[in-house]
């Protein structure tokens, strides 16, 4: 699950604080029961323009990433949290909600790897097409030694 939070309207004290936003990357991973496997980077980043700079920050975890880049002039925060391992999205928005300040958000919540089905019940179509493919190679395979 890839969930992605826009946020707007945050509090532009703790939008600038490279600290806090790296503490936030250290402990963050361990708050939702995933593994930090690489200490936090943080970079305070100036642009051309006065006005944009911010702090962005990720943290390698075992399951993937978390990133947060701030816009503090703005009140903006963008944060990422990819995960092969499910964790509470909703948990997650209100989590960094509250670390921001955040007046409101627009979230998104993408779902990573398609190729697998992510019930029992959308596994069962791809199970018995899987199946039919392997009796079909081992039919043939038979076919080829009987014709040798």
């Amino acid at each position: 699950m890839h969930v992605t939070i826009d946020g707007f309207g945050g509090n532009p004290q703790l939008l600038a604080n490279e600290e806090r936003i790296r503490d936030l990357l250290d402990r963050y991973p361990a708050q939702i029961g995933m593994t930090k496997i690489a200490p936090p980077f943080t970079y305070r980043y100036v642009g051309v323009k006065p006005l944009d700079w911010g702090i962005s920050g990720f943290v390698l975890i075992a399951e993937s990433h978390i990133s947060i880049h701030t816009f503090p002039e703005y009140r903006h925060v963008w944060v990422d949290i990819f995960s092969c391992k499910g964790f509470d999205a909703d948990r997650a928005v209100a989590d960094m909600k509250e670390a921001f300040e955040l007046a409101e958000v627009e979230v998104r919540i993408l779902e990573r790897g398609l190729e697998y089905p992510h019930s029992i019940r959308a596994s069962v179509p791809l199970m018995h097409r899987e199946r039919a493919e392997a009796a079909e190679a081992i039919g043939a395979r038979a076919r080829e030694g009987a014709a040798t």
